[in-house]
């Protein structure tokens, strides 16, 4: 007789855990962004730091079901910003540096999108807990 508790509960749990590990990624590259967002380039006229985007993949578990993992990581093409600082030894011969195209806003609404997911997915995983333990005291008064 199969497992009663783990019938539909594990498939769920792996689902979500591999959606916690793409959401952790996912935080690490914002992080990234957000530290390396006053970061210029070392030489006059070079580029400074370009914003990292996270791409996501589905993936088959290893019980099956369809997950998501963080497959790559994508260079932001935005364009750069330019700000007047002739000082400064990355500026350019004009006396223009090139910002990174990182918007702290942005990362950090990112960041609260991917913080948001990563609960509902821990959500999912302790209501599925849930659900295991409530089945198994059921099957203990049973007996």
């Amino acid at each position: 007789m199969a497992d009663p508790t783990s019938a539909n509960a594990m498939p769920a749990m792996s689902v979500a855990a591999s959606a916690l590990k793409a959401q952790q990624a996912r935080m690490r590259v914002i992080a990234e962004n957000m530290a390396n967002a006053d970061s210029v380039a070392s030489t006059p006229g070079g580029d400074p730091y370009r914003r990292q985007i996270p791409v996501f993949s589905p993936v088959i578990l290893p019980d099956g079901t369809k997950g998501v993992k963080m497959s790559s990581v994508a260079q932001d093409q935005t364009a750069f910003k330019s700000q007047y600082e002739p000082g400064s030894p990355s500026a350019d011969a004009k006396g223009y540096v090139k910002m990174p195209n990182v918007d702290p806003l942005i990362e950090a609404l990112d960041m609260r999108d991917a913080q948001r997911a990563y609960q509902a997915n821990l959500s999912v995983i302790e209501t599925a807990r849930s659900m295991q333990s409530s089945i198994l005291d059921m099957l203990k008064q049973q007996q």
